[in-house]
């Protein structure tokens, strides 16, 4: 699924080569890899991850050189792939308990979305402010610092696996 996200994600060719492919398709699979864990009991512990991944999603996506539009686009993009590879499973499931699923999957997925847009504007204020003398302590994410920062949120998906095992 990675694969084949991050396959349309450069297939559309909206991005700067300021990002490896290798970046964000880590990206991508530690968006899906905490979305596995919201599925778990960690779920309550992990949903703070959750957040702050896709806040840091949409900063790279800022970094790319993305419309606020297309950061939403990839992110469903995602919730196409997921209904597409697990809607056998979900119809398998008695009614109360795949319609749950299913809002559940949404819910997380909506919310992911909003805090995506909110990393990339932020991104985009905080450049607009510097630009005009407004000097915050911040500035467009490149390689390193998106880098970096995936590292750290990889570290902390790691520390909450350990918890459960």
């Amino acid at each position: 699924m990675i694969r084949r996200w991050g396959d349309w994600i450069f297939g559309r060719g909206n991005h700067a080569p300021l990002l490896d492919r290798s970046t964000i398709d880590r990206q991508l699979a530690l968006l899906v890899d905490i979305m596995i864990e919201m599925a778990s009991p960690l779920r309550r512990h992990v949903a703070e991850l959750w957040f702050n991944a896709c806040d840091a999603y949409g900063r790279a996506a800022a970094a790319r050189g993305l419309a606020a539009g297309e950061v939403v686009e990839e992110i469903q993009h995602l919730r196409e792939l997921l209904i597409r590879d697990i809607s056998e499973i979900i119809a398998a499931l008695p009614a109360r308990q795949s319609l749950a699923t299913v809002l559940r999957l949404n819910r997380l997925l909506d919310r992911g979305i909003s805090y995506s847009v909110v990393g990339y504007t932020d991104v985009l204020v905080e450049t607009l402010l510097n630009k005009r003398g407004i000097v915050l302590d911040a500035s467009e994410p490149g390689e390193n610092i998106v880098v970096a920062r995936l590292s750290q949120l990889e570290e902390e998906l790691a520390a909450l696996r350990g918890k459960r095992d």
